[in-house]
């Protein structure tokens, strides 16, 4: 299983961008998609998340309303639009395959398969 992300950069206070994340070797569709991140001496934390089929995103409270989560199965590909971005969104972004319980959906326990992570940097 590889999962390769992709899209990440310096951008200003209030810049946008876009992640990708491209899935081989699973059944994308038979997966829970999801992208975590890691400022730098912090735990990894949850971001977004997004059920099989599209449905049911969930996301963070820090990150609500200014990130979109979104899958294409037919591509096998993950994507996270990102807005109205700050500099504490700073960090190491991951995409992440899974199949977790409902209540492990926003724990890095639910996801068994990592990319290598993609830098985001928000200057101020």
């Amino acid at each position: 299983v590889q999962l390769q992300a992709c899209g990440g950069g310096l951008v200003q206070a209030g810049g946008s961008l876009r992640l990708s994340c491209t899935a081989s070797g699973l059944t994308f569709d038979n997966y829970v998609m999801a992208w975590f991140r890691q400022a730098p001496g912090k735990e990894r934390e949850f971001v977004a998340t997004t059920w099989r089929r599209g449905s049911a995103p969930v996301y963070a409270d820090s990150v609500q309303g200014r990130f979109a989560i979104s899958r294409d199965n037919a591509k096998t590909t993950l994507h996270l639009q990102m807005n109205s971005l700050r500099p504490e969104d700073t960090a190491v972004y991951y995409c992440a395959a899974g199949q977790p319980i409902l209540s492990s959906r926003r724990s890095t326990t639910g996801y068994r398969h990592w990319g290598q992570g993609t830098q985001v940097t928000v200057s101020s």
